[in-house]
This record gives structure tokens, sequence and C-alpha cells, in this order.
């Protein structure tokens, strides 16, 4: 059930704050599944072309993500990881650590899935906590989580339209086009400004 709007207000005002501040690094974290179907949507068809054949993979195979985005450069952090569990959330993270300036803090917004949560990160997390917070978004509220505009955008880009006969093609579609917002960027900052 979601919220009550005063609760998702509250939340927003709390993340206006923290971009403000100059002594932290805002990032959006979230996992995303690129289904090698991709997905059909509204395209031109010449007129001469009564019924057209769209290929579709009949396969439920996917290409499972992380990703975190600079709220404030637009830089786009991915790894590929098969489970989405506390493991591989862990080593996100770690990698997403090397991206942080020096002498600010880390403050990640993320969602409540369960492994974001795992005992086994607690004493990690413990230790880094000077220079890392994860501020976990309200129950049912995707539409706060900045990245979220990344993934729909990334979609119309990598799969819409298009048919991969293997998994290999859909990968390294989707890698190349994330390669390109590796950087700073501007399209991204855009895109999550909050």
């Amino acid at each position: 059930m979601p919220e009550p709007i005063w609760k998702t207000r509250r939340h927003i005002k709390k993340l206006h704050r923290l971009v403000l501040r100059r002594d932290v690094d805002l990032w959006s974290l979230d996992e995303c599944h690129f289904q090698q179907h991709g997905s059909r949507c509204a395209s031109w068809v010449p007129p001469e072309l009564k019924d057209p054949v769209l290929l579709h993979a009949p396969t439920r195979k996917q290409v499972s993500l992380y990703g975190a985005v600079s709220i404030d450069t637009g830089k786009l952090v991915t790894m590929q990881a098969s489970p989405f569990n506390a493991d591989t959330f862990q080593a996100f993270l770690e990698r997403l650590l090397r991206m942080r300036r020096k002498k600010r803090k880390m403050v990640i917004i993320l969602d409540n899935a369960r492994y974001h949560h795992a005992r086994i990160l607690k004493d990690w997390l413990w230790k880094r906590r000077k220079i890392l917070q994860l501020l976990f978004l309200p129950p049912y509220s995707p539409q706060l989580n900045p990245i979220e505009r990344v993934w729909k955008l990334g979609r119309r880009s990598c799969t819409h339209n298009k048919y991969f006969h293997r998994l290999d093609d859909l990968s390294k579609t989707v890698e190349s086009h994330f390669a390109l917002w590796a950087k700073p960027n501007k399209i991204l900052c855009r895109l999550c400004a909050i």
C-alpha cells in the first residue's frame, strides 16, 4: 500500500537538504534486469508492408545489473551480477566506494530489498559508517529513486524494438551503451535532478 503523501514530501525535503551539502556525495542505487526478448513499442512501418514481422526471442533470459548514478555529476557505475544477494551487493558497494571524492561522505539512496538489510553487511557497513551511509526510500515509492529514470532511458535506447538472437548480444549492447555514461555527463545530471 502506498505511503501517505506527507511522508513522501518529507523524504523529498530531506533529499533537497542533502543535495545542498558540500561534504556529501549523493548517489542513487538500484538493480535492473534487461530481458533478451526486448520490448516492442510503436514504430513507423512503410505503407507497402501490410503485416510486418517482428522477431521475438522465446526466452526469459536476462542481463542483471547493479547501477548507481551520482546526482551531482551524472556519472553512472554499473556491475553485472547473476544473483542479487548480500555478497554481490557488498561487492558493488566496494566498487562504488572507489568513486567517492576525498573528504566527502557517500550517501546512497536505495530501496528496501531484503539483501540491502542483510545481517552479514552490518559489520562491514559499521566499519565504513564515517564515509558511507545508506538512505532507504519509503516502501512502495520507486518514483523517488532517480536511477529509475536512467533505467527507463537505457531500456528505450538499448532494447526497444530490437531483436537479440543471443544473450551475449544483449549484454554487449547494454555494456556499450552504459559505458557512454561512465564519465560525468549532463544528460544524467539533468535526468536525475532532485
